[in-house]
Parts: structure tokens; sequence; C-alpha cells
């Protein structure tokens, strides 16, 4: 397709266009209103088993009961609506925060904008790793190949020419001229015009026949399902035993027992866990997203929390990612020392030595497709960071850049390509074309046969490169080498990689993050190891990693080409050589996710960080996916499971340390609800084996699984961390929930409670107190122990007494509330007569509290036992 402007849309054409073909994107999935979500709420087993108790209610004449019961149904219904909905909200919120961007070209300079801003008419730059942002007819094309598969189902990369003229009723996969909104580049670049945005383009035109899928639910909830059915099972079994134990002892009422059982089964059955997981999620989510940790997949939460291998990328992540070129070195020997940083100001060795200088800075701006200028008062630049790197090197010399490019036009680019490590550009000179060409000092040198020294252009001297280029890499440096070649042909430009000239190498410097060495360090105490991914050379790679205080076993940095014949000898060496390891230099893609598998196979949970669209293959395979949100490629965050928006090293930590604190918050929950099952069962069993009249009738059940659990399960999923989340080694990913501690937990504190209520229980009726007060006064009994095993299971294994009071208000004002609407109850007619309550004098209340800190005392206790046993000292 002929480009008629190449200068792009005018931004106020631009403007224009938007206004009226609209946003750039897709309808969202419909978000489901508010009544469909509450009678969702109704589709689940243990409703169903309310639904069964409120109809027996009523076939018995028991109508208050019936009543109740559909009143917990309601408000049980409009909790989980309000959760739903606040959680669609806060998907919807994470997919804005995630959308990609398109460079496009407009008012004649290139820029990055929203994806939802691209128009139709707008000149698209597309490179590897892009997402194609619309349907573009292309004008350009250089060794492009796209990924068709989202709109196709065929696997391999479709080739692209711009020269070819399909036509439009073509089958999609033959429309070669032609790039789809939805598709990905996995290689090349290209340039073209907009022809479709959003629904008018060939995905949006099926997204209008087809509905949103739903997704699929994550492990760790199908997880938490399965160990709900299997504690319902258990309780079940339980309750089944009671019945047949009430008949076998006999004297009991057939009417009652059926609606005891009732009650007792739900009361038991930890009903509120899916809520108060959910809960527990989305808190996590939300305080990943302050600390820049973007989840784009639930499970996410929880899986980064057991990582226990980081393989982390060196530039952007572990350094600041904002290269400056500090000196030049030519062949010969010669140094020339430049100044300032970033692109701001700076100069260039004494103006009477430029003159050496022209020939490599001139390359570096030729082989560039990186953007600068002056506008608005500062330095603006757009591109990638190597190569803004080059046009500031140019600036500093005094060239300009736009004299320069019109003295040399471009006919044909050589885009940079991890495979290759090197980029170029064949451009016009005089009646012939030059071949300017950058990339590693090893590539340049084995592809030049001269270099060019203060005597003129004599035979190039590898070795004497090769030195140059080790000891500045020695020194931390990013080295570039450059080199050209006049030729008289204009086209070909990557045919003619050879008997290049050697112009010199450039030293790049790429500080360390200030804050990453912190990181690696917290990472090594809580069990973490961390590997740095490189493609820099290996010297580069082991001066970076010493900053870091990250250390090879084996005191060697491991290269793409070690790896490689380790791989040809086969897996045994491979793992050998890579177990050992934790700097990685000259790596390729694929060597990547060897190293990933490798360390998979040695046991670890492994978490990998990416960028490109080479580093998604390795993503993909990890146990969690981490993308880089600023400098990333639309092809790794959609592989990733989380995104870091600012991409430090520091916050993957940081978000490690938050899925730790939701993962116990999880157990906290899981503990608090089973155990307090447990002990209404226990009660009940002990009442039998007494015989004894039941403790507790049906909706005293209920209103005790309410009030107990209700609003304090919810609260606790409020956990703040502890601060001891990093100070241990990660849990084995192969963990089950319900562990060892967690059955420690439920059948010490579970037991305390039953035989306690028991006690109380058959003290009262001994004292002569009929069977409705002794009802009366133990609910009020098991409500407080309730309270202070809420209150409790703020850590499982820290006292209660040394963990900041309101480090989670929500948990230490639903205490009093759900003992507030309790007694409050007590004094409503209507409530108090269909839960046969009675106010409870304030001496009882005194004592029934007294013999409720007598849990408290065991609680603190077992954990004590648990810290000297297991000598966990930092949670005293």
């Amino acid at each position: 397709m002929e480009i008629q402007n190449r200068d792009g849309l005018t931004s106020a054409e631009a403007g224009r266009r938007l206004a009226e073909f609209g946003p750039n994107r897709l309808p969202e999935p419909k978000l489901s209103g508010p009544l469909v979500l509450f009678a969702r709420q109704f589709l689940s087993p243990f409703i169903y088993i309310l639904f069964i108790a409120a109809l027996a209610s009523l076939a018995i004449g028991q109508i208050p009961s019936m009543v109740f019961i559909v009143a917990v149904l309601l408000i049980n219904a409009v909790i989980g609506t309000v959760q739903e909905y606040a959680a669609q909200k806060s998907a919807s919120a994470l997919r804005k925060m995630v959308r990609g961007t398109a460079r496009v070209r407009r008012d004649g300079t290139d820029r990055s904008i929203d994806i939802e801003e691209v128009v139709p008419g707008d000149l698209v730059l597309l490179a590897s790793g892009d997402k194609v942002p619309a349907d573009i007819s292309l004008a350009t094309t250089h060794n492009l190949a796209v990924d068709e598969s989202a709109l196709t189902g065929e696997s391999l990369a479709v080739t692209k020419n711009a020269e070819a003229h399909s036509d439009g009723d073509a089958p999609i996969s033959e429309r070669v001229d032609m790039c789809f909104a939805g598709t990905v580049v996995t290689h090349g670049r290209a340039l073209g015009t907009v022809t479709a945005t959003g629904l008018s383009t060939e995905i949006g035109s099926i997204a209008r026949e087809i509905g949103a899928g739903r997704l699929s639910e994550p492990p760790l909830m199908i997880r938490i399902r399965r160990f709900t059915y299997k504690v319902a099972g258990g309780i079940g079994l339980s309750i089944l035993a009671l019945i047949l134990l009430m008949l076998q002892i006999g004297g009991y009422d057939t009417r009652d027992m059926a609606m005891m059982s009732i009650g007792l089964a739900v009361s038991a059955i930890p009903e509120g866990l899916p809520a108060a997981l959910t809960v527990a999620l989305a808190i996590g989510m939300g305080r990943m997203a302050k600390l820049h940790v973007i989840i784009r997949k639930l499970v996410a939460v929880e899986s980064l929390g057991s990582c226990t291998f980081i393989c982390s990328d060196k530039t952007g992540t572990l350094t600041v990612n904002e290269l400056t070129i500090t000196k030049i070195v030519l062949p010969g020997g010669a140094e020339f020392e430049v100044s300032g940083s970033g692109v701001g100001p700076g100069s260039i060795g004494s103006p009477e030595q430029h003159h050496r200088l022209r020939d490599i800075c001139l390359t570096g701006v030729f082989a560039n497709e990186s953007y600068l200028d002056y506008a608005g008062g500062e330095w603006a630049s757009d591109g990638d960071i190597v190569d803004v790197a080059f046009l500031v090197l140019a600036k500093k010399l005094g060239l300009s850049l736009r004299q320069v490019r019109a003295e040399q036009a471009q006919l044909e680019m050589i885009p940079y390509e991890s495979e290759r490590a090197l980029s170029g550009s064949l451009t016009r000179l005089g009646a012939g074309a030059c071949l300017h060409v950058k990339g590693s000092p090893e590539k340049l040198a084995a592809m030049s046969s001269h270099m060019l020294t203060q005597d003129g252009v004599v035979p190039v001297d590898r070795a004497a490169i090769e030195a140059q280029s080790l000891d500045l890499a020695r020194q931390g440096y990013r080295v570039i080498a450059l080199g050209r070649r006049e030729t008289d042909r204009s086209t070909g430009a990557i045919d003619q990689l050879s008997e290049l000239t050697f112009l010199g190498q450039v030293a790049m410097i790429d500080p360390v993050r200030p804050d990453a060495k912190d990181a690696v360090d917290r990472c090594r105490a809580a069990g973490i190891e961390v590997a740095m991914i490189t493609g820099d050379h290996p010297a580069t790679a082991g001066a970076i990693a010493r900053d870091l205080g990250i250390r090879n076993l084996s005191g060697e940095v491991v290269t793409g080409s070690a790896l490689r014949d380790a791989a040809e000898t086969g897996q045994d060496a491979l793992d050998a050589l890579v177990k050992p390891a934790r700097i990685f230099a000259r790596i390729e893609p694929l060597q990547k996710q060897q190293i990933v598998d490798s360390l998979m196979r040695a046991g670890h949970f492994v978490a990998v960080t990416g960028d490109g669209v080479n580093d998604a293959p390795a993503m993909r395979r990890a146990n969690v996916g981490v993308a880089m949100g600023k400098r990333g490629t639309d092809v790794a965050k959609e592989a990733a499971d989380l995104i870091i928006t600012d991409d430090r090293f520091a916050s993957i930590v940081a978000g490690v340390e938050q899925g730790r604190v939701v993962y116990g918050n999880i157990r906290k929950v899981i503990a608090l609800l089973v155990a307090t099952g447990f002990s209404a069962l226990l009660l009940f069993f002990l009442t039998v084996l007494a015989g004894l009249p039941m403790p507790l009738n049906a909706v005293q059940l209920l209103w005790l699984n309410l009030i107990a659990n209700g609003l304090q399960d919810v609260a606790l999923a409020f956990e703040p961390k502890e601060g001891n989340e990093l100070k241990h080694p990660p849990r084995r990913p192969d963990e089950p929930i319900f562990d060892r501690r967690i059955i420690g937990h439920v059948l010490v504190t579970g037991t305390a409670m039953g035989l306690l209520a028991f006690t109380v229980f058959d003290w009262l009726i001994s004292s002569g107190r009929s069977a409705d007060e002794a009802r009366n006064l133990t609910l009020m009994l098991m409500i407080l122990f309730g309270n202070i095993h809420a209150l409790s299971s703020r850590s499982e294994t820290r006292s209660l007494f040394r963990i900041r009071f309101w480090g989670n208000p929500f948990l230490v004002l639903a205490v009093p509330i759900a003992q507030a609407v309790h007694i409050g109850a007590t004094h409503v007619p209507w409530i108090a007569d269909v839960l046969s309550l009675r106010p409870v004098a304030v001496s009882e209340w005194l004592m029934l509290l007294g013999v409720s800190l007598l849990l408290l005392v065991i609680e603190e206790a077992h954990k004590y036992w648990h810290r000297r046993g297991h000598g966990d000292q930092t949670a005293r």
C-alpha cells in the first residue's frame, strides 16, 4: 500500500477521527447486575441445606424458625452480592491499568500512545513483540512474521509482505499484506496504515457474534472447594453417627432431632469460607497494586508467595535502565571520556579531537530507530534506551540529527533482534550506499576485515578488540561495537554483513538500582534463591552481580555457549551446570527456558521476569511469570501472571511478601471456621453421651454460625503482615492447606471450646436451670468463644499480646459488633422469641467472660509450646 503522507496524521485530525470512530477497543465483558449476582448467591450446596431446613421447619409448623432461616439466607446473599459486585469493579479497574500502547507517527514524529487512541488512517510502526493494535494495511516490511493463532488457530507465524496484493475477500491467513488486531509480531519490523479499529476489525466482527467466555476457576479455589467438600463429608458422617447415638440412647424427640441435625450441619459446615477467601485474595490484589504489582491471574496471589527461585533480568529490573555512554574506545587504544548522564547535556573530550569521533557517532545515529528532540524546555526521547544513548552521544559531539539523517537517506533497516545481537541501516551515500552496523563486539569483530585507526584503515586486530571489550566489561560497562561498509548495492543489507570496517567501541553504564541489593538480601533471608540472566558480556554480568551480592556457587559465570555444550551432552550435564549457577550471561531466548526447566526439575518453584517476546516461552513454562510494565512488550504481559508497573526487582520481593501474607490469612480463616464447627459437634456428642437435653436448638445454631463467623471470618482476611513473612523458608508447593499445624490448632482449640461449653451446660442443668435458660447462657458463651478465638487467630504462633491491637481495625470492630448484635437481639422481643433468648445479667455475662478467657490461656499455651518445639523465635 502506498503511503499518502509519511508524516502521519496531525494531532487535530487524529482527535477528530477519534470522536468520529470512537475508542479503539472491544466491548468489555458485560458485568452481571446486582439482581443476577443476588440470584447467584443461592447456587451453593450449603444454601441447599438451608433451604431444606426452612422447608422442614415449615412442614412441622415451626414458622418462626422458617422465617429466621430465610432471613439468614437473605443476609448471606446480600453480603455475597456486595462482595462480588466490588470484585467485578476491581477487575474492570485492573484491566484498564494494564492497557497496551501503540507506536504511531503523528505530526512527523514517532510516539507511543494508548492503544485506545489509535484511529483509522494512523501510521503505525510495528516491531518484534508488539501486539497489533488495529487492522493495518502494510506499506513496508522488514523480515516481518506475525502470530495469527488468535484469529486463525494456525500455530505457525505468518510471513508478511507489503509488496503482495491480496484480495480483500481472501481468508485471513492468505492476506499477507495486512496485519490484524489482536495478533502478535514475532519477528521483524513494519510500517502501515490503520484501516479499521474497534468493532470494525476482524477480531471485532468475531466479538459481535460470541459472548465473553467464562474465566476458569483458579487452582487455589478448586483446592479450597475440594477441602470444603471433604469437611462437609466428615461433618455429615459425624452428624449421622450422632443421630445413631441419640437413637441408641433414646429419649429425644424425632422432630427435634431432625431440626437439630440440619442446624448442626449448617453451623459446622464452613459455608463462609468461599466468601472469606475471595475477600482475602481481593485484598491481596489491592495491596499488591499499591506495591506496583498488578495481578493478572488470581492464582498468582497465592503462587508468588511460595516461589523458591527468582530468575531475573538485569537491565531495568536490577539496574535503573538509564544507559549513558561514558567512554569511547577506538581501535589502536585511544580513549575519550564522555560527561553527562541520561539525556541531559554533556561533552566529549576536547573540540579538536571531535573529528576522530565523527564516523563512530554517525554510525550510531544511522543504525538507530529512536527519537530525540528538544521540546517544552527539556529533552524528550522515545525508543530503545541503547539507541537513545547514541543519539545523545551525537548531540554531545555537536551533530544535528535532522541534518545528518537528511544527508544520508535510509534505504533499508536491519532491526535489532536478540538472535542476531546487532542492528543496522543501509543509507544512500553519493552514487552508492553505506551499511552502518552496531552490536556486540564479538559479532562486529567477526564481521570486520579492517579497522579505522589514527593511521587510517588497517587489517582488523581481533585479539586487540577482544582485549579492549573484555577490559571494559570487567569494569561493569555494557559494551557496544560499531562498524560500517561502503557498497554499491542499495538493497540486501543483511546479505552484506561482512568485510566491515571496525570503527570502535562505546562503554555504557547502567547502574544498579539503589534498593536492588537490599531486595536480593531479603530474598536470601526468606530462603529464595536469585539468579541473574542477561545477554550481556560475562564480565559485565559478573561485575553487576558482585555489586548485588549475587554469587555463583561454582564461582564461574555460566555462558550461553557453556549451556549449549552441556545440553548436547545430555540433561544430566545441563542440570549439573545450572544447579549451582546464579549468574548467566550471553543467554539466548530458548536457553532461558532451558534454565527454568532445569530449576523446576530440581524441585524449585520458579518465578521468571521478562519484557520481550523472546521471554514469553520461559515465562509460560515457569510457575509464575512476571512481566515488566514499563518496557514490557504486549506478548510478555499476556504471558505473565502478574505485571510489575515500575520494573523494580524490589517490587517483586514486596509481592512475594504480600503473597505469603494472603496465604497466611487464608490459613487463619480456615482454622477459625473449622475449629468453631468442630467445637459445636463435640458439644453435641458430649451432651448426648451424658443424656442431657440438646445444648442448642436449630435456630440457635444458625444464629451462632451467623454471629460467631459471619463478620469475624471476613474481617480476619484483612489481617496485615506480621513482619516475619520473609524470615522463614517458602512453603512447599505441594503443601496441603489443611496441614498438621492447622489440624493441631483445630484439635486443641475446638476441643477446649467444646469441653468448656459442655461443662458449663452440664453445670447449669445440674444447678436446676431449665433447658432454655441453659441454652441461652451456653449460646452466649459460644459467641464469647468466637470473639476470643477470632482475636487469637490473628497469628498462628505469635502471642495475641505481641500483636499491634489496631493493626486490623476491621476485626477489632467486628468482635464488639458481633457481641453487641447478640446482646441487642436478646432485647428485641420477636427476635428473642424466635431464638428462645432472654437478656443475660451482667454478673452472668462476666462469669461467662471469665470462662471464655480460659480459651485464651489455652491458645496462648499452645502457641508457646509450638514456638519452643519449633524454635520459632520470630513469632514471639
